[in-house]
């Protein structure tokens, strides 16, 4: 996601969290509030939608301007409502750590959705399917992008997809075993976050170790040439 879409992103998720009464954000948001209900039972499937058209006191033709791909406009709402969450406890822990503000982006956003575990348990099957597959993973980087915005990152060069790319891998597996985790409080899940983020500060720590080790190397392209040319190195 480029810095144009992600303010794009930003300016839909402040305009969603109005409470704006008939408008194409306010249907989009009472048929998601009815479709969570639902989705435990029918799972985010067409029959379940029907359901939840019904239960929201929709038409047919409200239900399409809520939702006009369906199911997936209906579980993009649901991220932007659990992005809107991450973003503001991030934004609120400024001054922090990156390990501290990094594991409370991700266990802001599983407690975001942690009201409807099972509806969850259903989407991440719908967003499976093969034809549901790109849609996840952007759903899944622009809250990793955001996450990191959130967190004051300014990277334009290669670390800007390095860090966005081990963060999404952090949400999704912390996401996977909160899934299984029946423990009190999902006291486990937190546990396994923190090794996580852990693991990921020792590859921070390797890496830059590299990066510096790197830099003091001599540049082998100059050296090869040196050496062809009977020239003495630079030091």
């Amino acid at each position: 996601m480029d810095g144009h879409s992600t303010q794009h992103y930003l300016a839909r998720m402040t305009q969603a969290s109005k409470d704006d009464t008939d408008t194409a954000a306010d249907l989009t948001w009472r048929l998601l509030d009815a479709m969570l209900a639902e989705a435990p039972f029918s799972g985010w499937s067409r029959s379940g939608l029907r359901r939840a058209t019904r239960d929201a006191g929709l038409s047919e033709g409200e239900a399409l301007i809520a939702a006009p791909r369906g199911v997936i406009d209906l579980l993009d709402a649901w991220h932007v409502q659990a992005d809107t969450a991450m973003v503001a406890a991030v934004q609120d822990a400024a001054g922090q750590k990156i390990r501290v503000r990094a594991t409370l982006a991700v266990r802001t956003r599983l407690e975001a959705i942690a009201a409807h575990k099972e509806a969850a348990r259903r989407a991440a099957i719908t967003l499976a399917l093969p034809g549901n597959a790109p849609e996840a993973v952007k759903m899944g980087w622009r809250t990793a992008d955001l996450a990191w915005r959130a967190m004051g990152d300014t990277a334009t060069d290669f670390n800007w997809y390095t860090k966005r790319t081990i963060l999404a891998g952090v949400f999704t597996t912390t996401f996977a075993f909160w899934l299984q985790d029946d423990s009190t409080d999902h006291a486990d899940t937190w546990a396994f976050l923190d090794r996580r983020i852990e693991n990921v500060m020792q590859f921070e720590k390797v890496k830059a170790k590299v990066n510096e080790m790197r830099a003091k190397l001599p540049d082998p392209v100059g050296l090869l040439t040196a050496l062809r040319y009977g020239r003495q190195p630079r030091p």
